[in-house]
């Protein structure tokens, strides 16, 4: 089911300018996969960078980089649920910045963890038999050294 929204609120307003969207025009909004809570999450950090990018009087931004910087590191300090929907929401709605955050939050999470922490963080199954694992070891030498 498709709405039209005629007069968005200024949340949506905000997630419009924090978009990598060409005109808003006749563009569909894909949400069928993000629920009210992630909208929400959304909208929230689409309203304080599009804040962040206002001018003061004499023309600077009204925050700094390291203010923003900051604000998005407590921002992203989610539960991985969140996480995964944040970025399914991030894809969907081209919001390349806040998908970037996400996917260095999953980077930093990763970093310096074992292949059997990762799995558990992710709840990944190893699937993989000794000899399948070796296969892909051997398929791709490069990122083993």
């Amino acid at each position: 089911m498709q709405e039209q929204i005629t007069d968005p609120p200024s949340g949506m307003l905000a997630v419009i300018a924090c978009a990598d969207i060409q005109g808003v025009g006749d563009y569909i909004v894909p949400l069928r996969d993000v629920n009210s809570t992630t909208l929400r999450k959304v909208i929230e950090y689409c309203q304080y960078h599009v804040d962040a990018e206002e001018k003061d009087q004499i023309g600077n931004p009204k925050k700094g980089e390291e203010e923003v910087r900051n604000w998005d590191q407590v921002y992203i300090q989610v539960d991985i649920d969140t996480l995964y929907t944040l970025i399914l929401a991030a894809s969907n709605l081209k919001i390349t910045s806040l998908q970037d955050l996400c996917c260095q939050r999953i980077a930093d999470m990763i970093r310096g963890r074992t292949k059997q922490e990762i799995r558990a963080m992710f709840n990944i199954t190893d699937d993989f038999t000794p000899e399948e694992e070796e296969e892909v070891r051997r398929e791709n030498q490069w990122a083993f050294d």
